[in-house]
């Protein structure tokens, strides 16, 4: 059974912010940071000027959820500066200064799983979290991260010696696909075993993207093109003694997919 390499860590946070990118008055947050600002951090963190391909395992929990205010700024491609409606000049243009409302999540910890698909960049990686270059900050860039542990730890795909749940308390993103060959599962309210239903909610969460120039040549338009994954979020996972999943040398569940 091939065994992979992973860096797993353990942070905590005070208070942060995963906008959803469909909300704008109010900033939803997501419950959990989406794999792109995972592999966005590591990236920052080791200094990488090109794209590192790596699986990402994310599972967490947080206690509360408050309100707070925000100051928003707004602007409109080449409008000019109007000195009646913008508060802000930048050059010639104008931009707009308000306040909205931006969702929180209070006192959230986390426990990544990091697989880089070239295991060289395991020991890169690993010092980039325990000698950081700059103040971590996972979602908004002020919202700093505590680094708790950080480990090498091995990661396999087996079967328990008993039926597994996540940790306490804990909620995590399971892939759709993990969920169609029945490898794992999700408990339900009546009974201690609901293999029949997905528990959780379901997010589409953006990965990584690549730039598509929809212009010209001489008169390029770059838009991003996002690769997104299917995700169940939930709590009430489980792996029985007769599946087979992966696991970490500690027995935490790693919530990856495999290769196609």
């Amino acid at each position: 059974m091939l065994i992979m390499k992973a860096i797993r860590v353990k942070l905590w946070q005070d208070l942060v912010n995963f906008k959803k990118p469909t909300s704008f008055q109010l900033k939803e947050t997501y419950p959990l940071p989406p794999y792109s600002t995972v592999i966005g951090m590591v990236h920052t963190l080791c200094g990488f000027t090109s794209y590192h391909e790596m699986k990402i395992s994310i599972q967490g929990k947080y206690f509360s959820k408050v309100n707070d205010l925000t100051t928003r700024y707004e602007f409109k491609n080449g409008m000019n500066y109007d000195a009646t409606r913008h508060q802000i000049k930048v050059g010639d243009y104008g931009v707009s200064r308000g306040v909205s409302t931006a969702e929180l999540l209070v006192d959230l910890e986390l426990l990544l799983h990091i697989i880089p698909e070239d295991p060289s960049l395991v020991p890169i990686i690993e010092k980039a979290f325990r000698e950081p270059i700059e103040f971590p900050s996972l979602g908004r860039r002020e919202d700093i991260a505590t680094i708790q542990e950080v480990d090498v730890v091995d990661v396999e795909k087996r079967q328990p010696s008993k039926s597994t749940e996540i940790s306490d308390g804990y909620n995590a993103y399971v892939p759709i696909s993990l969920t169609e060959n029945n490898s794992i599962h999700f408990k339900s309210h009546e009974s201690s075993v609901g293999r029949d239903k997905l528990l959780g909610t379901r997010y589409l969460l953006t990965e990584k993207y690549e730039r598509v120039n929809h212009g010209t040549e001489k008169a390029p338009k770059f838009f991003r093109k996002w690769r997104k994954k299917d995700v169940i979020y939930s709590s009430r996972i489980f792996v029985s003694k007769k599946d087979v999943f992966f696991f970490d040398e500690d027995n935490y569940l790693v919530f990856i997919e495999e290769e196609e």
